[in-house]
């Protein structure tokens, strides 16, 4: 089975809760999960698959636990393409920058040639309160694309 990074950018908690409860449906399946709530370029394997959960905060910006890595990848502008990767996004669909912090890093992985793995989900919280919820209806499908 795979190996997984979730990597989490949360202000209020949301993405590591829906990051914990996928954690334990992908290690129900035989794979192998690390969740991640302080990323560090240098410290992640590129050989697993990394599962980015990122809520927006504020005027479509980052959570101050995920811009390290952020700054780390724009600064280094490593090449990535030997990673493997899928972003689901948190946000309120009453702003304009819902799910923007999702949208960005899933483009900034991708121009540093990072090979996406299925959709970007993005969840509204402002009409699912529980956020596991529609992230497990997605991990449903999106389980059969990371099979070794």
């Amino acid at each position: 089975m795979s190996s997984l990074s979730l990597i989490t950018g949360s202000t209020l908690g949301g993405a590591e809760y829906v990051a914990d409860h996928l954690a334990e449906l992908l290690e129900d399946n035989g794979h192998q999960v690390e969740v991640i709530n302080q990323a560090e370029f240098s410290e992640l394997d590129q050989n697993t698959i990394w599962l980015i959960i990122c809520s927006t905060h504020g005027a479509g910006d980052y959570p101050d636990n995920f811009l390290p890595f952020v700054e780390q990848l724009t600064q280094q502008q490593p090449t990535l393409s030997g990673v493997k990767f899928a972003v689901i996004g948190l946000g309120d669909s009453n702003y304009d920058t819902f799910c923007a912090a999702g949208k960005k890093i899933e483009g900034l992985l991708l121009s540093l040639g990072a090979n996406q793995i299925g959709e970007r989900l993005d969840i509204d919280v402002s009409e699912t309160p529980v956020p596991e919820e529609p992230a497990e209806v997605w991990f449903d499908n999106w389980k059969n694309l990371i099979t070794d």
